[in-house]
């Protein structure tokens, strides 16, 4: 069932309700008749209108909260993202591939032109930060 028309509704009829307390009590204060709707007086009307607005903001948290939950959220996101990546990748007509498991794991080791930390890109003779580091291992 659709929540936001039955917040509509309430917003509708609170907002209504103060309206007509306010012209009630308009002709309270300008005038010595006091009228009445259904037995109802301007303070009536307040009550009524507090009660529908603050059960519209309850009902609209509600529906907010409940749009915001982990599971429906991840899932939300995550096609919202394959969506995303499909469209980058529309223009290069299947040509690009899946990383492979070792290439996620190491991202820094795979990569030319970086090396591995401790070691010079000179071919495995060790740099002057991992000959600092020395006098302070343990053996």
């Amino acid at each position: 069932m659709p929540v936001l028309p039955l917040i509509d509704l309430l917003l509708l009829s609170g907002w209504t309700a103060l309206l007509v307390g306010f012209v009630l009590k308009v002709v309270y204060l300008t005038t010595t008749y006091r009228p009445t709707i259904l037995s109802l007086a301007p303070g009536d009307f307040l009550e009524v209108s507090v009660a529908a607005l603050l059960f519209a903001i309850a009902l609209a948290a509600r529906t907010w909260v409940k749009a915001q939950e982990p599971g429906p959220v991840a899932v939300r996101r995550r096609d919202e993202t394959l969506a995303a990546w499909s469209k980058l990748n529309a223009g290069d007509n299947g040509s690009a591939q899946p990383l492979s498991s070792a290439a996620l794991s190491s991202p820094g080791l795979s990569s030319p032109g970086l090396s591995s930390p401790g070691l010079s890109s000179t071919g495995g003779t060790p740099s002057p930060v991992s000959a600092m580091a020395k006098p302070f291992a343990q053996d």
